[in-house]
């Protein structure tokens, strides 16, 4: 957890500007790191991508219920019915990328849930640009082939699709009740969590701790205490997406929504002092193909769980209090 007012925020922006000048080496995923920018990239925009990752997902439709037309969603070609109470999973044809939702009924201490965390490498992750560069770049799915020679990427490579299915989720229209952004800056990102949350408002950046002891990324895991449950009026959420420099795609929803602190314990000793989730109380106007209502044995209008990946942030109001489940 972080907290910024709106004059730390306009400082932050102009020290990475500055940092970024005087080349300091890669900027990371800590999430303190990466709200005060200490560290930046030496590299030009154009030889950025080398640090994209070939296997990342754009995240951020598949959580949260848009349409086949708004994303690829996680198919499995075997989709497990959803029982917390398993601490035993079928590994074979199954794409472990979707396995992070559930119920507020695992929301139990001592409930076992099979979940996947996503392997991180800071060391390659792609490095926010300043606002002035970031802007001097086309984001636009019809400047797709003048980005391709930008990046100096063939058009059929893994890295090239990433940028296109990247593009595409950022400019397909909102669902209904959202508001969205895909931030192609630290500076536009703040921007916007502020213009939700309140232009004077102080926030509380989130994001899941996670404490690895192994390379496992899906296993069995115990919720060992009561949840946290975040009592704030309002939040944005921003998710990671694949693209050569650190994309956000930023959106707050005015249906009803949960958000929770959970701590978790790994079959094989990992620890999550806080992993984020959150609960989306109304999915009637979700696809009904979409991976969530398979895997849990639901259907659409039933509430829907996600934790949220390690590199992923969530905005709240400072005021905002916590109480535990019951």
């Amino acid at each position: 957890m972080y907290l910024l007012s709106r004059r730390r925020l306009t400082e932050t922006g102009s020290t990475f500007s500055k940092s970024r000048k005087m080349g300091s080496g890669f900027a990371s995923w800590n999430l303190l790191l990466l709200l005060l920018v200490m560290c930046a990239c030496r590299c030009g925009a154009r030889d950025l991508y080398h640090g994209m990752y070939d296997h990342q997902r754009s995240q951020a439709n598949n959580l949260d219920g848009h349409d086949d037309g708004h994303q690829e969603l996680v198919h499995t070609k075997e989709v497990r019915a959803h029982n917390p109470s398993s601490s035993h999973v079928h590994h074979n044809n199954m794409d472990f990328s979707s396995m992070i939702f559930f119920t507020l009924n695992d929301l139990k201490v001592g409930r076992n849930m099979d979940v996947y965390f996503q392997e991180r490498d800071p060391s390659v992750s792609p490095p926010f640009l300043p606002r002035e560069e970031a802007d001097s770049i086309p984001f636009s799915l019809n400047k797709l082939h003048y980005l391709l020679e930008f990046f100096s990427l063939q058009p059929d490579s893994p890295r090239a699709k990433a940028i296109e299915h990247t593009l595409r989720n950022c400019e397909i229209a909102p669902m209904e009740g959202e508001t969205k952004l895909c931030a192609t800056s630290l500076e536009s990102m703040l921007d916007f969590a502020h213009e939700i949350l309140g232009l004077d408002s102080d926030i509380e950046v989130l994001s899941t701790t996670h404490l690895r002891n192994s390379r496992s990324i899906y296993q069995n895991y115990t919720v060992l205490e009561a949840p946290k449950e975040l009592q704030a009026p309002n939040f944005v959420a921003c998710h990671s997406m694949a693209y050569p420099y650190a994309i956000f795609y930023c959106h707050s929803l005015e249906n009803e929504n949960k958000v929770f602190k959970i701590s978790l314990a790994g079959d094989n000793g990992d620890r999550l002092e806080e992993a984020l989730a959150i609960c989306h109380m109304d999915t009637s106007n979700w696809n009904p193909n979409h991976a969530a209502f398979h895997i849990l044995g639901i259907k659409p209008g039933s509430h829907v769980c996600h934790f949220f990946p390690a590199e992923n942030l969530v905005f709240i109001p400072a005021s905002a209090s916590t109480s535990n489940m019951m």
